[in-house]
């Protein structure tokens, strides 16, 4: 049988075997090339604690126990150690130097240098004694004839105590890093040393625990694999791991003993954090032969916590203050079909050993299976943690984004406790614009909900503050500089430092109210016109920031877009230059050394993406239900499948509103579309009065233009016409050649010239006696007092040259003789 002893840092698998003779081989097998290498035999049947190999691979240091206890009494004159350390030369096979002979265990492990660097001369081995302490010696070589490396001095090498009084530690192989538990007082103390390619090494960190472990037998994690040395040190000492994240992440997973016989507790410190969360578990099935103790594996992005036959919690590292964020998964959902009942440990990040069998095995989550459990579930926490998974963890495909914005459709009325929509566009973002500027994940939100007050079931959750860890080594890089800006992060700001809509929503409300009466005080000419306002000095500070939101817009963001309908929505325009000025103010607050030029850009990905995630939404459910263009043809209604999609808009403009989100150019004009062939005429202007279609230039235009002048259509012009705002009514009226709309045309000109006559104190004119072809002397008064009043320079509708006093009084006397029932000629 062949026994896994250890797994270096380039991967390579130490393992040994019982030859015929049963001699006691070691090999090496190599995970890149898949080659076996024989590296040494000993000549008599061993049992091998520990071995390690130099990164050169030219000398081998293994310890091994020399007899068993059963051997010593039967031996009692002799007085030989039970373990013996040595150091082997292998590069060829050769000198042999002992470096321990005592009778308690003892663990090897070379360190290795990073990777690419040239082969050395000088090795670096640590000895990890049973004894409670660790030391590390310092090994030159030289070579000799024809390429024979011997140890140079070995009677004389040099050794440094790293540590001493540990109870528990752990190898961190591929950051060459000690982890290790020291006890103090009822406390104990994590601390950790890093060493480094240049031979030094430091105490890095130091966190204070509320673990006792006083009394306990020293338990090693990751300094090789002795399967039945650990078994029964497992007994004794702490189950207890150490995890790291690229993205700065550092957690304490820890068992803890249970009273009650059909429950498992553990505890995850989030250090980085500062809480620890402490799981209690109910146990569907209680067979005495299923293992008891949890396993936890390091997936990076998530802890694994597993118990073969029972449950697999995916623990988000990254964001772990709501629950909803990690996945609990019990039965079927959580075999893992080849770690069934057996001892398993995470030696790297998303790998696993069965300590039993010698397999090592990649770790990760299957897209394909997140997808159909997500399919599938039915509580709202499942949804959030497979949904958050699958932007979060996964990299993003198209085909991904289509099966989940599928999903989205499907069952956006069926979740309760959070908005799909809302989630996916947050999450996409922050997914796709984190990874491109340190800390921006701390500044931009990642989830759409405040808080999660639900419960899972089989699971008790208690979270308990704990203190920071202490970094005693100023100005590293890597993985303790993301640890550090962490703490800090949690130290000083959190959770005020996520970007969040409140100020924005405020502030937009305020200003779309100033939007709208410049807007009118303009009858709606464009907005280019609106710098004639400038000229008035109580207006000038504001219409200034209004120009420079709207040029944000139009400059930077929309010209990046591919328009659903090419017109001019002020108020969607208005939202995204506010966006793109309050999130630059809020980076520019806390990334001052990312420069003003990347922050702009960084606002302006986030601005664009977000209004590109819409229309890819769009996109994809235009062509699921296969919808094209007719649905503009207002004098069809509307199919199965236009209302699906009326249905999905309206969802998306309730997800937008509720995170002051603005929504891509054309959106609105096509909502209402969709309203007008789907809906009753009650339920439209339902719709409209209460903000949930809001009616467009460009869709009325079309409306009044195309549809004809039956009972029905007129009802419907009326009551859109009426409904109009101000300034947007002065604009399209004009398309729709009907009394009704004429008579409208007429008092809305005639209220307009009369307060604008008010406005400007004008004399009121006397009006001449004129000859006129119709005697009808009140309408007379009033025409020529209006043509009167035009002709000192006042016209509220320059734009619009066919109304006039002349129109006033055409129109007015065609309603006459239509509600006399005469015919006008």
């Amino acid at each position: 049988a062949l026994y896994v002893v250890n797994i270096e840092r380039n991967g390579k698998i130490i393992y040994t075997w019982k030859g015929n003779q049963r001699n006691t081989h070691i090999g090496l097998y190599d995970l890149q090339t898949k080659q076996n290498e024989h590296l040494y035999v000993f000549e008599k049947d061993l049992h091998i604690i520990s071995c390690s190999v130099n990164n050169e691979r030219t000398l081998l240091a293994v310890s091994f126990c020399q007899y068993t206890e059963e051997e010593r009494a039967s031996q009692l004159l002799q007085s030989v150690s039970k373990y013996l350390t040595l150091l082997i030369e292998i590069h060829p096979i050769n000198n042999v130097r002992v470096l321990k002979a005592v009778d308690s265990s003892v663990r090897v492990q070379f360190l290795y240098p990073v990777e690419g660097r040239s082969s050395s001369t000088k090795s670096r081995l640590l000895l990890v004694s049973e004894d409670k302490y660790i030391e590390q010696f310092d090994i030159r070589v030289v070579v000799e004839e024809e390429h024979k490396v011997v140890i140079q001095r070995p009677g004389q090498l040099p050794r440094a105590k790293v540590v001493d009084d540990l109870v528990w530690a752990q190898w961190d192989m591929m950051e060459q890093r000690l982890f290790y538990i020291v006890p103090k007082e009822s406390k104990s103390t994590l601390r950790c040393v890093q060493f480094y390619p240049d031979e030094n090494f430091n105490s890095i960190l130091e966190s204070h625990l509320d673990i006792a472990v006083n009394d306990k037998q020293l338990k090693l994690v990751n300094f090789g694999y002795d399967y039945c040395q650990d078994q029964d040190v497992a007994s004794k000492s702490l189950n207890l791991q150490v995890f790291t994240s690229k993205a700065g992440g550092l957690c304490m997973c820890c068992s803890l003993a249970s009273d009650i016989p059909h429950e498992i507790m553990y505890s995850i410190y989030f250090l980085h954090k500062g809480y620890n969360k402490t799981f209690t578990v109910s146990l569907e099935r209680t067979e005495s032969h299923q293992l008891k103790e949890v396993a936890f594996m390091n997936l990076d992005y998530y802890v694994a916590a597993y118990l073969p036959g029972q449950f697999l919690h995916l623990l988000n590292i990254q964001h772990p203050d709501l629950l909803c964020y990690s996945l609990f998964l019990t039965g079927e959902d959580a075999r893992i079909d080849t770690l069934q009942n057996c001892s398993i440990r995470s030696p790297w990040v998303s790998t696993a050993l069965d300590c039993e069998a010698g397999s090592l095995y990649d770790v990760s989550i299957s897209d394909s299976a997140l997808l159909q459990f997500l399919q599938k579930s039915k509580r709202d926490y499942e949804r959030l943690a497979a949904l958050h998974c699958a932007l979060l963890y996964f990299q993003h495909t198209e085909d991904l984004e289509m099966q989940i914005i599928q999903w989205i459709s499907e069952n956006m009325s069926t979740c309760h406790s959070f908005d799909p929509i809302q989630e996916f566009i947050i999450a996409s973002l922050y997914c796709r614009m984190c990874p491109e500027t340190q800390n921006l994940d701390k500044l931009l939100p990642y989830t759409s909900l405040h808080d999660w007050i639900g419960v899972v079931p089989g699971v008790i959750c208690a979270t308990d503050i704990i203190s920071l860890p202490v970094l005693e080594f100023q100005n590293s890089k890597g993985f303790w500089e993301k640890l550090n800006s962490n703490l800090e992060s949690v130290k000083y700001a959190e959770p005020h430092l996520h970007y969040q809509s409140n100020v924005l929503r405020k502030e937009w409300r305020n200003l779309s109210e100033e939007v709208r009466n410049i807007l009118f005080g303009l009858l709606f000419s464009s907005f280019c016109d609106f710098r004639l306002f400038t000229n008035q000095r109580e207006e000038r500070r504001t219409t200034a920031y209004l120009r420079n939101i709207f040029e944000n817009a139009k400059k930077y963001v929309l010209a990046r877009l591919v328009p659903l309908f090419e017109e001019e929505d002020y108020q969607q325009q208005l939202l995204m230059g506010l966006m793109v000025a309050q999130l630059k103010d809020h980076l520019m607050r806390h990334l001052q050394y990312v420069g003003k030029k990347k922050i702009d850009q960084i606002v302006l990905d986030y601005v664009a993406n977000l209004l590109n995630l819409v229309h890819r939404i769009m996109k994809e459910v235009w062509r699921r239900y296969q919808l094209h263009s007719c649905v503009f043809c207002f004098d069809e209604k509307g199919s199965a499948g236009e209302f699906a999609v009326f249905h999905i808009m309206s969802r998306i403009l309730e997800a937008a509103n509720g995170m002051c989100m603005p929504l891509p150019p054309g959106f609105h004009t096509l909502h209402l579309g969709l309203g007008v062939r789907c809906l009753p005429l009650h339920t439209l202007l339902h719709y409209i009065d209460n903000g949930v279609l809001q009616l467009t230039e460009t869709c009325v235009r079309k409306l009044l233009k195309d549809l004809d002048d039956t009972e029905q259509n007129e009802k419907l012009k009326f009551s859109i016409v009426m409904r109009l705002p101000e300034a947007l009514g002065q604009k399209v009226r004009q398309h729709w050649n009907h009394p009704i709309n004429a008579n409208l045309i007429a008092r809305k000109y005639v209220k307009l010239l009369l307060e604008k006559l008010g406005n400007r104190q004008c004399s009121r004119p006397i009006p001449e006696r004129l000859s006129v072809p119709v005697e009808f002397l009140p309408l007379n008064y009033l025409t020529n007092m209006l043509t009167e009043i035009e002709n000192q320079g006042v016209h509220p509708c320059e734009k619009q040259d066919h109304v006039n006093a002349r129109f006033v009084e055409e129109t007015a006397l065609k309603h006459t003789m239509t509600l006399l029932g005469l015919k006008y000629s």
